[in-house]
């Protein structure tokens, strides 16, 4: 398992309803500036499934990333399993610095390691940098 993490400076409540809802996840669920998210969609239960479009700025490449919900503990843990299979535990964890995000994930075969780590913890840091700004 591949694991990035980080820790946001507001109430857990707010990390948990930007992680969650697609009005939030749009605004910074992308890796690096020159890409975003178009449109999301969450059914956050138990078998429900989450899907985001992520696309280059420029309009030449798109992907959905879809997945399907194992686990929901409200403010606490969401686990999920992606299309191809691979497993995804996040945790969210009140510290005296604020709310420590943690993602654990399976790697995919095509890219490495190292490249799959830049990219999460990408996405993970704009998480951080819009939910203590907004």
């Amino acid at each position: 398992m591949i694991t990035v993490k980080t820790t946001v400076n507001v109430p857990l409540t707010k990390v948990w309803e930007y992680w969650t809802q697609p009005r939030h996840i749009t605004q910074w669920n992308h890796a690096s500036d020159d890409w975003h998210t178009p449109k999301a969609s969450n059914d956050l239960k138990v078998g429900g499934t989450f899907c985001a479009t992520m696309a280059s700025k420029d309009g030449s490449m798109s992907f959905d990333f879809e997945c399907t919900y194992t686990t929901i503990e409200e403010c606490a843990v969401i686990e999920y399993i992606m299309a191809d299979g691979r497993k995804v535990n996040i945790t969210f964890e009140t510290t005296p610095m604020g709310v420590t995000v943690t993602e654990s994930f399976d790697p995919e075969t095509q890219n490495p390691e190292d490249l799959q780590r830049q990219g999460w913890q990408s996405i993970l840091d704009h998480f951080k940098k819009y939910t203590e700004t907004n």
